[in-house]
């Protein structure tokens, strides 16, 4: 669990499910995504999620504001997935509900999975990637210290072929 001054990043809760599930069915916090995301397809990304700690030992967290409990999205880690042309790598990722934008939390809670992945887990380097149009969430990178690698940008391979979100930047950030 990392604690900010506005944020609890912790492992999924069951209690996690129906908002989490609303978060992926917002047309808006999905638009850099081919599609929002069904209930049935929210579950089993969470429990994906969740997985991901007790296999891999990280995975982004659930992020709840500390003020009232509420879950907000999630901000983590985790490892790149194996099709990805930058692999073996660990990525640092984000997704918050609609009604938090511009408040900072990405950053906030971003920066927070920086230092773990730097002191606790002794990374040499952690990336993120985003379609080509998602700017706020390069903005975030770059408000991170994240540096684009343009010369890594990629197709990604899990996007179909020809749609609109298929091109991606890379970024990258190395241990101090």
């Amino acid at each position: 669990m990392l604690v900010t001054d506005r944020l609890v990043l912790r492992r999924w809760r069951d209690s996690d499910r129906a908002p989490f599930a609303a978060i992926n069915a917002d047309p808006e916090v999905m638009r850099f995504f081919p599609a929002t995301l069904s209930r049935e397809e929210s579950d089993a990304g969470m429990d994906r999620l969740e997985a991901g700690f007790e296999q891999k030992g990280i995975s982004f967290w659930a992020a709840e504001m500390r003020a009232d409990g509420r879950l907000v999205g999630f901000i983590g880690l985790k490892h790149v997935a194996d099709n990805l042309p930058f692999a073996p790598t660990i990525e640092i990722g984000w997704r918050l509900a609609r009604h938090v934008w511009g408040q900072g939390l990405a950053p906030e809670g971003a920066r927070a999975a920086l230092a773990y992945a730097f002191s606790a887990l002794k990374a040499a380097e952690v990336v993120s990637f985003t379609p080509a149009v998602n700017v706020p969430s390069r903005r975030v990178m770059e408000k991170i210290g994240m540096t684009r690698d343009a010369t890594g940008d990629f197709l990604h391979p899990n996007v179909p072929e020809g749609h609109a979100l298929q091109p991606h930047v890379l970024y990258r950030i190395k241990a101090a």
